[in-house]
């Protein structure tokens, strides 16, 4: 029997990866669907789909399915295949990545949670049944411009930061669990008007829809496959771009242009910037965005501080990561780290 979980380096499995000339393609998609059992589901999803050498990231639960994946393309036959072979994983909409080389995963990892999406929901109520209506990219272009539409994005605020859509209602929070009362509570008074919700592939938006509705709001819509579908879609069919700048993505990229534009400052100087990188100080890892200037005169670090850490032996830098606990990973405008 095949092992059920990587045994070898990661710092082996990127250099096999990189050396890959098979080229890949990065492909997520999500269902909420009811798993008796998520941790036999998720055995044998791990050994079919590495059988079939494909790299990622999936979390299952009782509610669903959420997975991010890089395809071999001469295995993307067989992989549908096998999904059309699972009853509960026919006809799922697969959405391929916007701007990709296909270098985005190197090892798999299938792990079982309590939610596909954290969000702090206690109610026994609510259920995901009674959801907001589906809309595709022409349709949502469509009802965007009527001015009594409400846009909203359902991403954390370092993801509406480098690229959203064109009045877009932010929600200004780190998780999603957050941004859903906050939500309720930001559009209370409009509970009549229609409200598009959007994410970044979906599953985020499709729960929101879910919670404004049983939260008493009438005209819910969230878009299909989220930004990216929308990007794929609009570029297929020449179709009016309602997306400026980048779109956040949790792989390696970090980030998959949409417009073109660059709508983001770099954390430090403050010029036109909207690459994030993590702070190469490892008792810091701070998620910012940097841009090329000031990644060389910092060494890739977030401060002074933590450059004249980086730049220590490597030893002393353990002593100094000893006991120490990081604090928020993410840049936060609302926090004020301080970025020199």
């Amino acid at each position: 029997m095949a092992p059920l979980h990587n045994r070898i380096s990661q710092k082996e499995l990127k250099q096999r990866l990189l050396e890959e000339t098979e080229p890949r393609t990065t492909i997520s998609f999500y269902r909420y669907f009811p798993i008796a059992d998520p941790k036999a589901f998720r055995d044998e999803l791990y050994l079919a789909l590495s059988a079939l050498q494909i790299f990622g990231r999936i979390y299952l639960a009782k509610e669903g399915i959420n997975a991010q994946i890089s395809v071999p393309a001469f295995r993307m036959a067989g992989f549908r295949d096998y999904l059309e072979s699972v009853e509960t994983l026919k006809n799922l909409r697969l959405n391929t990545a916007f701007s990709d080389n296909g270098k985005s995963f190197w090892v798999l990892k299938i792990k079982v949670r309590d939610k596909i999406v954290a969000d702090g929901i206690r109610d026994d109520h609510f259920s995901m049944q009674n959801k907001g209506q589906y809309v595709n990219a022409e349709t949502f272009n469509e009802l965007t411009r009527d001015p009594e539409t409400i846009v909203v994005d359902m991403r954390n605020h370092y993801e509406y930061e480098v690229g959203h859509f064109e009045d877009a209602l932010e929600i200004p929070s780190d998780t999603f669990r957050e941004q859903l009362p906050m939500a309720v509570e930001l559009l209370k008074d409009k509970k009549e008007k229609p409200v598009i919700m959007y994410c970044t592939g979906g599953i985020r938006c499709e729960k929101a829809s879910a919670y404004l509705l049983h939260q008493g709001f009438k005209k819910v819509f969230h878009l299909e496959g989220g930004i990216i579908h929308y990007a794929n879609t609009v570029k297929e069919k020449g179709l009016e771009n309602k997306f400026r700048g980048k779109n956040f993505v949790f792989d390696d990229r970090l980030g998959e242009p949409i417009s073109g534009e660059v709508i983001a400052r770099c954390h430090q100087c403050g010029k036109p910037a909207d690459t994030h990188t993590n702070c190469r100080n490892s008792g810091c890892h701070l998620l910012f965005i940097q841009c090329a200037e000031c990644a060389k005169r910092y060494d890739g670090c977030c401060s002074l501080g933590c450059q004249e850490v980086y730049n220590l032996p490597e030893e002393e830098q353990k002593q100094l990561r000893k006991g120490r606990k990081n604090d928020q990973k993410i840049f936060n405008k609302s926090r004020r780290r301080q970025i020199e």
